[in-house]
């Protein structure tokens, strides 16, 4: 291993890397990963395609995808996950068992969906959508606190590694499984009902995955406080403490501003990814070719770009690597505008996907890094929410307008998508604006690059 300062040549860095993803916890990352990504099929992708097949309206389709507002919402009840043990599977240890409990109660809703009939019973639709999102958002409570506890908060360049596997996972779950009923959906008899039949079957392969894996190391692992404690101290331990430690390790000022940048940073990629299965119907790409490019090129892509990115992260730095996947994303929404100007050309379709799951990639697995860094092993759960909530605030709730926007704006999508570019523009100034204040107060994290990490385990 060189020594600080000394050249790394190209085959050193590839070395390192292969010997850093033969770590078993990143395995377990990525699988996890998987089962976050999952959930947005359900009250995303596919259903999206769905009420557009059955003449539901844009402002409607979007407006439906508000539930998942549950999402930016979890840090509320994220407390309780680091507190208590969740009912029926307590045995299971505190984030093992809170997963599958969320992962029983999402097999359960996505069977129900499947009776339905969406156009007739759009209200009995989104309360079961609201269910999921709930259900999903508090699964990611427990994934997240786990991923967190499982990696040592000095490996820097492990964590950048572990966010590109749950990013890899993310979208393996929501695009490779997500193109399966793209591709299936036509040729069956029971169309999307069918779809959503099978769907559901799919969480109890994640089921068995946590049953199997390990809890997190006794080092890290939190375990709920069992003694008899007056009430209103146990909430306030509970709710309150989490949530003063992050302020005061930040101070007010820098603990704002980071709420900030978390919140804006993601907002123009939420509202081109809401509208984005409704834009390429009615462009006139197929089910098939939506499958195909929208989901699994954009898995695989996303998948190597993201590995690629915890690369750049781990050698340059956390921070750079928020600033140029910022501008990149920004960048990749102008060629949106371009597809609507061009009509359903299969080659830019691909050539937009691939482009959009580079940037994509880097910026997440920065994002992820970032909020990972700032989050205190002592209260993992509740402070990662908190983070990964306010993120989602831009990217769900307030997303949930783009079909709105849309028609308001007339159709005009190519506007669509300039404005999405712009919205991003903000954060980077702020993150430009922080970037000092952050080296200062966790120099080592962000005041050095991160360029190697401790032994494999």
């Amino acid at each position: 291993m060189p020594t600080d300062g000394a050249p790394v040549s190209g085959r050193s860095r590839v070395g390192e890397l292969i010997r850093a993803y033969r770590d078993r916890r990143l395995g377990v990352i990525f699988v996890l990963g998987m089962a976050s990504g999952f959930p947005w099929v359900l009250i995303g992708s596919a259903m999206s395609a769905w009420l557009a097949e059955l003449g539901v309206s844009r402002s409607a389709i979007g407006f439906i995808g508000a539930v998942a507002a549950m999402y930016a919402l979890n840090f509320l009840w994220a407390p309780f996950l680091d507190r208590f043990r969740p009912w029926l599977f307590g045995r299971l240890g505190l984030r093992r068992g809170w997963i599958v409990l969320a992962q029983v109660v999402l097999l359960i809703l996505t069977l129900s969906v499947s009776l339905l009939e969406p156009a007739s019973q759009l209200m009995l639709t989104g309360a079961l959508l609201l269910g999921i999102a709930f259900a999903s958002a508090t699964q990611d409570v427990a994934i997240d606190a786990y991923r967190v506890e499982l990696i040592e908060r000095s490996d820097q360049a492990r964590i950048s590694y572990g966010a590109a596997m749950a990013t890899s996972g993310w979208w393996t779950g929501y695009g490779l499984l997500g193109a399966l009923p793209f591709w299936l959906v036509d040729g069956l008899t029971g169309g999307w009902s069918t779809v959503y039949q099978g769907l559901g079957l799919v969480w109890l392969g994640f089921i068995l995955f946590v049953l199997l894996m390990a809890p997190p190391p006794e080092a890290a692992r939190r375990e709920p406080d069992e003694r008899p404690i007056p009430v209103l101290r146990r909430l306030a331990d509970t709710v309150v403490a989490p949530l003063l430690d992050f302020f005061r390790r930040n101070g007010l000022a820098l603990a704002v501003a980071i709420l900030a940048f978390v919140l804006m940073f993601k907002i123009g990629e939420a509202f081109l990814g809401r509208m984005s299965i409704v834009f390429y119907k009615e462009i006139g790409f197929s089910n098939a070719e939506i499958g195909s490019y929208s989901k699994l090129l954009n898995w695989w892509v996303t998948v190597i770009f993201a590995i690629l990115g915890s690369l750049i992260n781990a050698r340059f730095g956390i921070l750079k690597g928020l600033l140029v996947g910022g501008i990149a994303m920004a960048s990749t929404n102008l060629m949106f505008a371009w597809m609507a100007q061009a009509g359903p050309e299969t080659w830019l379709f691909a050539l937009t996907v691939i482009v959009d799951g580079f940037t994509a990639a880097l910026g997440t697995v920065a994002f992820m890094a970032f909020i990972t860094t700032l989050t205190s092993h002592s209260f993992s759960a509740t402070q990662y929410a908190l983070l990964a909530s306010i993120g989602n605030l831009g990217r769900t709730t307030l997303s949930s307008s783009s079909g709105w926007i849309v028609d308001q704006l007339g159709g005009n999508w190519s506007l669509f998508f300039i404005l999405t570019a712009i919205a991003i523009m903000p954060s980077l100034a702020l993150l430009w604006w922080l970037s000092p204040a952050l080296r200062l107060r966790y120099p080592e994290a962000f005041d050095r690059v991160s360029g190697r990490s401790s032994p494999t385990t």
